[in-house]
């Protein structure tokens, strides 16, 4: 039994009103309110999908993938315990806090929390709103978007994610940074996303790398790169890749990893191959640093 969707994510931040500015002004992201100092923010009929949370850190602290029933969610859970991995039940004052009927929680191998949930908030009474005017999100049956961690050991997490949350490895890039160093980015999807999550073998000093947000028009991603190039705060320039051929460029958020904003990815379809890339892109994703962070 296998996750089916990435449903939310929680960030540590330092400075919770940069991130309040930067999710709605920048992002377009709807700021659905504040529980215990965090902030809480939506892009879609969901009563949330980010939460920021008061933190030193500036770093990912959990993520929260979705099942269908309190069975898959059990078998789920079993799975992970399998594979050595132990399970905590959430009290009652976390299933308050992230408003759904019920998860399981654990740390994947580089201590990420991860939470295995069913039974999440909607707000169809409360449409969503863009404040920057961003027409839509891509979620539904792909869920929030993607994410890309540095983990200490590839094959391990790699155990985790596909033995213990079932998800799938949708294919591998061979990435020469410089003639120096070369990554293998590892991309594992859980429905038609393409990738759900990347895993990179890497020292990094953040464990996210970037966290991904796909909207519904290629102009609301050119609107969006404006927005950060006037705030000079772009990380990696527009571009294409190669595997997903998603349209997006990167920009940097105040707690110092990146956000990617595309549009245009195409989805894993019933004869999907597992194949490799000597490259990330077709085109563009120039890297500028880390800009305004």
């Amino acid at each position: 039994m296998a996750v089916k969707k990435l449903g939310y994510l929680g960030f540590g931040a330092s400075n919770i009103d940069a991130w309040r500015s930067y999710a709605t002004n920048t992002l377009g992201l709807m700021d659905a309110g504040s529980k215990r100092d965090s902030l809480l923010l939506r892009l879609d009929s969901r009563g949330w999908r980010i939460g920021v949370h008061p933190s030193p850190k500036d770093d990912i602290l959990y993520a929260g993938f979705e099942v269908e029933n309190k069975a898959d969610m059990e078998r789920v859970a079993q799975a992970l315990e399998q594979c050595g991995v132990q399970i905590q039940q959430a009290s009652p004052e976390e299933l308050a806090e992230r408003a759904v009927i019920d998860f399981v929680k654990c740390k994947d191998p580089s201590g990420v929390t991860i939470e295995i949930y069913y039974g999440a908030s909607e707000l169809y009474e409360v449409p969503f709103v863009s404040p920057a005017g961003v027409s839509g999100f891509v979620t539904e049956d792909q869920g929030l978007g993607h994410y890309v961690l540095s983990v200490d050991d590839l094959e391990q997490s790699l155990d985790f994610y596909i033995r213990g949350l079932g998800m799938e490895l949708s294919d591998i890039i061979d990435w020469q940074m410089n003639p120096e160093v070369k990554l293998q980015v590892n991309f594992l999807h859980c429905n038609r996303r393409h990738h759900t999550l990347a895993l990179i073998q890497a020292p990094a000093p953040k464990r996210l790398h970037h966290f991904m947000l796909e909207v519904s028009s290629f102009d609301d991603v050119g609107r969006a790169y404006d927005r950060v190039i006037d705030q000079n705060q772009v990380v990696m320039t527009m571009g294409r890749h190669t595997n997903d051929h998603m349209y997006s460029f990167y920009g940097a958020t105040p707690s110092g990893f990146a956000v990617e904003y595309g549009w245009g990815a195409r989805t894993i379809e019933a004869d999907w191959s597992v194949v490799r890339y000597d490259s990330i892109s077709m085109w563009g994703h120039k890297f500028m640093g880390m800009g305004a962070a």
